[in-house]
């Protein structure tokens, strides 16, 4: 194995530098003249025909802080950008809350969506860090909204979508939109110092490992208004964008890293044991079930409830999770098997997923490794490759722009 694959080497920390610059120069093309953000294409170009999206644009805002502290030139133009879109033309000033997206000809996306606005705080969070003009009214308008309109304080999680008016909920509930909840609210506990925000994003994972350990450590995504588990969801399209259907061990992935971090930080080193074994338990499953599981390196995107592969594909933002979440649980338990696993997860990106020649990574190859966009066609934005590149070196309990900001690094 290469050096440069193995955690806490120079040259593995040279190699990421290497693709942070390479991903945040890629994406300095995504502003809109409102500031909303184009869809990108392979080589970064702006794909002008797409949805501006609010889930976009607010990534693009997070990642453009983060290149503030990293001191990449234009950052600072490239957040403003972003808020323009969120406080302007994608904002919702009749009813509250942000659209959806826009058309290409500028006609509402409807519906308002929980993953959206957790997004928008996650945004207004690490814009609020980075001093940029608007920051801290965005940051405050986006709580107030999600606390009038998705937390449900007595379940202790969020609702998922509404009509564009808030006049009418959807029966769907779904734990894609609570991950990105969790991620949000301990993004805005570090940045505001409000610790009812860690506390709600406790309450979210206390549920959630609940049908997670009786299901064989495999989550249930998705839910009716009971919070009743529906196993047979998109049987019919088993590799939809949002909502897949069976497990996704990317977000087993994801949850195990989100839950680690919240651990660390709200916790005492003996009330945190339970949780870091299940956020264990989370990754180990996922990695069984899903890593070289059809005789070729990568992360399926599904699998069944027996954990067998349904959609073979690799989508990008599993390898960047499961980056970040190898690195996080050698950091807490220095066990040698998640450093084994980030240097796989590292040798696979260089080889297959990173695009050498047109920059950023590719979002969805099939199972021999092939480029496939069927899913994921371009390269969306970079929110999840850009953090792969910085989570790993990054101290666990803290969220990743107080800790790039802070220099609460390793």
């Amino acid at each position: 194995m290469e050096q440069k694959y193995l955690i806490d080497t120079p040259e593995n920390r040279a190699f990421l530098k290497g693709l942070t610059e390479d991903l945040l120069r890629f994406g300095h093309r995504f502003p809109s003249p409102g500031g909303g953000s184009y869809y990108l294409g392979d080589d970064g170009t702006p794909w002008k025909d797409r949805n501006r999206e609010t889930w976009i644009t607010s990534r693009m805002a997070h990642v453009y802080s983060l290149g503030t502290f990293l001191g990449h030139e234009g950052s600072e133009e490239l957040v403003d950008a972003a808020l323009k879109g969120l406080l302007g033309e994608l904002h919702d000033d009749e009813n509250g809350g942000w659209y959806a997206g826009l058309t290409a000809d500028n006609a509402v996306v409807p519906g308002k969506q929980c993953y959206a606005h957790a997004f928008v705080i996650l945004a207004a969070s690490s814009a609020v860090l980075a001093k940029r003009p608007g920051a801290e009214k965005l940051l405050a308008d986006a709580l107030a909204l999600y606390d009038l309109r998705f937390w449900n304080e007595e379940e202790g999680l969020s609702c998922d979508t509404w009509n564009t008016e808030f006049t009418v909920l959807d029966p769907y509930r779904g734990l894609n939109a609570n991950m990105h909840t969790v991620e949000a609210f301990l993004a805005a506990a570090d940045v505001t110092g409000d610790e009812k925000y860690r506390v709600r994003a406790g309450r979210i994972i206390d549920r959630v490992l609940g049908w997670a350990g009786q299901n064989q450590w495999r989550i249930p995504e998705h839910f009716n208004d009971q919070w009743v588990a529906d196993l047979e969801c998109n049987k019919d399209k088993p590799d939809d964008q949002f909502k897949p259907y069976g497990a996704t061990p990317g977000h087993g992935i994801e949850w195990s890293r989100l839950i680690t971090q919240w651990a660390v930080s709200a916790c005492s080193s003996e009330d945190a044991a339970p949780y870091i074994e299940a956020a264990k338990n989370l990754f180990d499953r996922a990695v069984a079930d899903a890593w070289n599981a059809d005789g070729a390196p990568g992360i399926v995107y599904t699998t069944d409830w027996d954990g067998k592969p349904v959609v073979h594909d690799r989508m990008h933002w599993t390898l960047a999770e499961g980056i970040n979440t190898a690195a996080t649980l050698y950091r807490v338990t220095g066990e040698e098997k998640y450093a084994d696993q980030y240097a796989q997860f590292m040798q696979y990106l260089d080889t297959c997923v990173v695009d050498h020649v047109n920059g950023s990574w590719f979002h969805q190859l099939d199972r021999q490794n092939h480029l496939l966009t069927t899913v994921w066609p371009g390269k969306s934005d970079l929110y999840h490759a850009l953090q792969a590149t910085l989570i790993p070196y990054c101290k666990v309990g803290v969220s990743i722009a107080p800790a790039i900001c802070g220099g609460l690094t390793l």
